[in-house]
């Protein structure tokens, strides 16, 4: 979303969620965008947000998981939000020979990279006991409440910078769309698609409502249906069967990295993305934007 509204409701959105976050994702912006500046990309890419997002993924993500309040964290934030450039540009050069975007694959690629790597740091993992364990199965009561279901439909967004709040949700909500009614309906259609295949396959309603099944769902409906592939009605199911096999993946991606301390994070969203967009020249009804 190139829109600077909508950027400043992202911005109050994570300083709603607590002024640290809101900090960090003003500094990881800052310093991504810097360095792209520097190193000389494109002025137009530059100016999109097209290498500064990631960083403030990166900058926010490593408070989220370091802890906001470390030295090393504020270090590390800097130093993975000059690197992730170099990052996103290297895979804009493998998948644009396909015309195919680097959603926010440079972002997971670093975030998975920290939290593997952190607990083995004493002076950057400030956690406790190693957060790796073997996957167990689901457990806990999977009826939704009314309040699980409107918390979940705003959680879900709010998931997209690891906020469960469901204000924080409410204003990313508002910033999309103010920079698109197509992307803010998309994201309302994704959270509903996530709830509800979440709620069908049996998942624990406490996940469900904090909005850690829903958001990669919001993330891909927005992706398929306006953003890079054009608006119509086959695109529109098409985003919906997106939606629904990112939030199975999302269950899949968090049992994969639990042996190693991981985290989900967007995975499913870049890995369904990337999958269903490559997929698009095959079908004569859907077309790229």
């Amino acid at each position: 979303m190139p829109s600077a509204l909508c950027g400043l409701f992202f911005v109050a959105a994570l300083f709603a969620s607590g002024w640290q976050y809101g900090l960090y994702g003003l500094l990881g912006a800052s310093v991504a965008t810097a360095t792209a500046y520097v190193l000389g990309v494109d002025r137009t890419i530059v100016e999109a947000g097209l290498r500064g997002f990631n960083g403030c993924l990166v900058a926010t993500g490593y408070a989220v998981f370091l802890g906001p309040d470390h030295a090393s964290t504020v270090i590390l934030a800097i130093g993975g939000s000059v690197t992730v450039v170099m990052v996103t540009s290297a895979l804009a050069n493998i998948l644009g020979t396909w015309n195919i975007p680097t959603f926010t694959m440079p972002f997971c690629i670093m975030a998975s990279v920290m939290t593997v790597a952190a607990p083995s740091f004493q002076r950057v993992w400030h956690g406790g006991t190693d957060l790796a364990a073997l996957p167990t199965a689901a457990t806990g009561a999977t009826r939704l409440s009314w309040d699980d279901l409107w918390h979940a439909f705003f959680g879900n967004i709010g998931q997209i910078f690891f906020m469960p709040q469901w204000y924080v949700g409410l204003l990313f909500l508002v910033g999309i769309l103010v920079a698109s009614r197509t992307a803010a309906a998309m994201a309302c259609v994704g959270s509903v698609i996530g709830i509800f295949v979440a709620w069908a396959l049996g998942s624990p309603a406490s996940g469900v409502a904090q909005g850690l099944m829903g958001y990669n769902a919001v993330l891909v409906a927005m992706a398929l249906c306006g953003v890079f592939i054009k608006l119509g009605s086959w695109s529109f199911a098409y985003a919906v069967i997106g939606a629904a096999a990112a939030t199975g993946l999302t269950a899949a991606m968090g049992t994969f990295f639990a042996p190693f301390g991981g985290h989900t994070f967007t995975w499913p969203f870049v890995l369904t993305a990337l999958v269903f967009v490559a997929a698009v020249p095959s079908f004569t009804r859907l077309s790229r934007t």
